[in-house]
């Protein structure tokens, strides 16, 4: 996919770059493939605001997303590629041989009429999704299952991908894009190909309007506020807070770790790189 830009007629137009979907669905969703979704915009079950920053946003429906690929041995052909409010990749229509129909993530480059598979020792084409001990090193992959039949978890965003480096007994050694490297059990599955919309990263909003469209409100600085309202609020002239970062509620966020899953620890061989 490639990158639009736009004739500068507004302020905002001058630097909006937006991904361009002209081969994408520009139709309708598959109506058996969609259902309602209740939004709370960030309000609890008494109306308060309990998540900052969320609105209603533009009305939309959810797709019912196939991440557990459980139709074996069964050639699935591409019908369509189609846009998904609920996520930044893409995703395409398939039907099956006895003329079922899914969604499912869209690797890149996946073309419409595309034959893609679920099954064991497969060619390595993407879109075919196999157990993990069935892939060769050096693969890239996403759409990876945690626990064998839970449907996948990880790398499922647009354009990521993780890369096989290659088995240790029951478990499969997986290199995310985060740098971290962890153990994954080897009859877990996975999709092969790196995710579509490798473009999503680049793109630039130009305007408020298009986040309010994705239901997210306004963010206001700390130190723009008033000492009631902000720890990092008052003070004459501009200042920076003269503290380290912390919440309204005064929590510290700098150092902060917000891991809280020490259940896979174990699984984990190196953390995450560092970025500078």
């Amino acid at each position: 996919m490639t990158l639009k830009n736009y004739k500068p007629y507004t302020k905002s137009m001058r630097t909006t770059i937006l991904v361009d979907r002209s081969n994408i669905w520009k139709g309708k969703p598959e109506k058996t493939l969609v259902s309602l979704k209740s939004r709370s915009s960030g309000r609890n079950n008494q109306g308060r605001i309990t998540s900052r920053h969320r609105s209603a946003g533009h009305k939309k429906k959810y797709r019912i997303i196939d991440f557990y690929r459980k139709k074996l041995n069964m050639t699935a052909t591409v019908k369509r590629l189609e846009y998904d409010p609920y996520r930044s990749a893409n995703i395409m229509l398939v039907e099956y041989e006895d003329k079922t129909i899914s969604y499912i993530l869209a690797p890149a480059n996946i073309k419409v009429g595309d034959k893609v598979l679920s099954g064991s020792k497969l060619d390595i084409n993407p879109g075919n999704a196999m157990m993990l001990s069935d892939i060769p090193a050096g693969t890239i992959v996403h759409n990876i299952e945690i626990a064998p039949g839970g449907g996948g978890k990880l790398v499922r965003s647009a354009g990521s991908s993780a890369t096989i480096m290659g088995q240790d007994q029951d478990y499969t050694l997986i290199k995310l894009s985060s740098g971290e490297t962890r153990k994954i059990f080897s009859k877990c599955k996975a999709t092969i190909g790196q995710l579509s919309n490798v473009d999503n990263k680049n793109k630039k909003i130009g305007k408020a309007g298009r986040n309010r469209w994705l239901g997210k409100r306004p963010s206001v600085r700390g130190v723009a506020m008033n000492p009631v309202d902000h720890p990092h609020g008052g003070g004459e002239g501009k200042t920076s807070g003269g503290r380290n970062p912390v919440t309204p509620w005064g929590k510290g966020t700098k150092g902060l770790k917000t891991r809280n899953n020490k259940k896979t620890d174990q699984f984990i061989i190196s953390r995450k790189v560092k970025r500078k």
